[in-house]
This record gives structure tokens, C-alpha cells and sequence, in this order.
């Protein structure tokens, strides 16, 4: 049986390959699952997703998020996406591109969500993800913490906090740390 399906599948190969055209790449199944997700995504209306390599390349896209609630009300902040051949069994790689004082973000964008490291399951969706990402701005948690010194000051001073974030997203030092303007 297995042999009559090869038998099939070269057939048809071969018939769409007769046209003429370039031959036809098979998808992984982590393209085909990842073509789901974004075909079904329900994003918030402050994000938007966006494909620089053109819409051939799914497996690298960015996502621009812009909170519209809490410390980063105003502000603009891309995400780069990575996905894996074998998504959704491993979780994609995301990292911030824009530089931002938060205490889950790094100062090299690397982004601390569970979701994205020891909680991911091959049930979750890039929607997921998104919406998980979305939350940290509306939402940042101390407890759990890539730059220790926001955190320490979301903690400790919440004022003083907010007052680093405005200072960071209109551009500006916090520190000895330049960031550029997000707003």
C-alpha cells in the first residue's frame, strides 16, 4: 500500500513538473502548520504582522506590537520570528528588535515567556505567542526577570519605573543605557 502511494505521489510530481515550471518544493509540516496559524490568526488591532522576505518565506516573519494600555501606552515594539522545519513541536525563536527598559526584555532582545521556553506544547499557536508577548506590556512581571535592574525598580518604585519607561521610549538614557525612540 505504502508503495502505491509513492507510485501516486511521483505522478503527480512528475504531471505538475511537465508544465513546464520550476519543480514544485514540498512544504515541511511545520510550514503547513505554520500556514494554518497565521491563515486563522486574531490579532489585537495594535499588532500587525509582517513578512520582509515576502509572503515565500512564512518561517521568518516580525510582528509590530503597539500597547495601548499600561507603562508602554504609545509606544511601537517589533518582534522577529523564527520558526523551525519542525513547529510546532519546537517553539518558534522570538527576539525583540527594538530596544526597550522592561524587566522580561533583555537589553539584546531576548524575551523571557514561558510559553516560549519549558511551557510550550505543540498545541499552542503563534496567536499564542502574540498574545502572550502583548501581555508583557500591559502586564511586566518582576518575578521572572532577563533585566534584573527594571525589575528591581518595577518592584521597589513603580513611579520611578514608569518614569524610566516614558524616559527610554521617547528616546533617551536610563543609566548609562541609550535607547532609541519607540513612540
Amino acid at each position: 500500500m505504502i508503495k502505491l502511494f509513492k507510485v501516486k505521489e511521483k505522478q503527480r510530481e512528475l504531471a505538475e513538473n511537465a508544465n513546464g515550471g520550476p519543480p514544485v518544493k514540498k512544504q515541511s509540516a511545520g510550514e503547513l502548520r505554520l500556514h494554518k496559524d497565521i491563515s486563522e490568526l486574531n490579532l489585537p488591532e495594535s499588532c500587525t504582522i509582517q513578512f520582509p522576505n515576502g509572503k515565500d518565506d512564512l518561517m521568518n516573519f516580525e510582528v509590530s506590537i503597539q500597547p495601548d494600555d499600561g507603562y508602554y501606552e504609545g509606544g511601537t515594539f517589533l518582534f522577529s520570528f523564527q520558526v523551525s522545519p519542525i513547529y510546532p513541536h519546537e517553539a518558534p525563536k522570538v527576539k525583540c528588535k527594538t530596544k526597550v527598559y522592561h524587566p522580561n526584555i533583555d537589553l539584546d532582545g531576548n524575551v523571557c515567556l514561558n510559553i516560549l521556553r519549558e511551557d510550550w506544547k505543540p498545541v499552542l499557536s503563534i496567536n499564542t505567542v502574540i498574545y502572550g508577548l502583548f501581555h508583557l506590556f500591559t502586564e511586566p512581571n518582576y518575578e521572572d526577570p532577563l533585566n534584573h535592574d527594571a525589575a528591581a525598580v518595577l518592584r521597589d518604585n513603580p513611579r520611578l519605573f514608569e518614569s524610566n519607561v516614558r524616559r527610554a521610549m521617547a528616546g533617551g538614557y536610563v543609566g548609562e543605557t541609550f535607547f532609541t525612540r519607540s513612540m
